[in-house]
């Protein structure tokens, strides 16, 4: 389980996030919801290691990692697709997906079989370099190079920015699969709301870096849409 208690985070001399406290367990899918610019992101950057708190405390499996390097969190089961998919757009798909094996010294023919079933585009794009796959190709990507590290705890901010409606579909059917097959928690910073809501098991939404509404997605009411989500 990943527990984020009471974490406060500052960016240049700015506080972004306020007394931030979530839990992700394994099987569910948690969605982190809000406005643009309420603090989402940099709670990802700050779970993964890449911000580091002022205070508070961020456990993993009832260990401190508050001040472990995003490396070690990595290694250690969390795995992060980022906003904009930060692939390698010079290198190839197979390339791409080679640097998710070595990181972590495998070499994981069971893992791309199970990456390719979940994306079956990317195995006909081995070849192509990661720059000419459209966006939602590149975000397939993405995935598919952080599950090859095997993570426990998949965390994906904004996985249908900018993409076709198919793709936001197969990605949809990836991440209910994942959560059938167990074993793994979801973190999904997600804008579009009936994707948030056909995933998740649980919400959090922030408003100016702080918790404002928590609970189960299917309590999630119209009227706190209206109040938290809506622009």
């Amino acid at each position: 389980m990943l527990t984020v208690s009471n974490i406060n985070v500052s960016i240049g001399g700015s506080r972004i996030l306020r007394d931030l406290s979530l839990r992700v367990s394994l099987n569910e899918v948690v969605c982190l919801m809000g406005r643009n610019g309420v603090g989402k992101t940099t709670t990802l950057k700050t779970i993964t290691g890449l911000l580091r708190p002022t205070s508070g405390k961020i456990q993993w499996n009832e260990d401190d990692i508050s001040s472990q390097a995003p490396d070690r969190r990595a290694r250690g089961g969390i795995g992060y697709v980022p906003q904009g998919r930060d692939i390698f757009p010079n290198m190839t798909v197979w390339e791409n997906l080679q640097i998710g094996l070595v990181a972590h010294g495998k070499k994981g023919k069971g893992q791309l079989d199970r990456v390719f079933s979940l994306f079956p585009v990317l195995k006909e794009m081995l070849e192509r370099k990661g720059g000419v796959l459209s966006g939602g190709q590149q975000q397939q990507l993405a995935i598919g190079r952080a599950l090859l590290t095997e993570p426990k705890i998949l965390i994906l901010d904004e996985p249908t920015e900018g993409i076709q409606p198919n793709i936001i579909d197969q990605i949809g059917d990836a991440i209910r699969m994942l959560k059938s097959e167990g074993g793994m928690g979801i973190l999904l910073v997600e804008q579009y709301l009936d994707f948030a809501q056909a995933l998740g098991d649980s919400f959090y939404i922030l408003d100016r870096g702080s918790v404002v509404a928590e609970g189960a997605i299917s309590h999630l009411t119209d009227e706190t849409v209206k109040k938290h989500l809506m622009v």
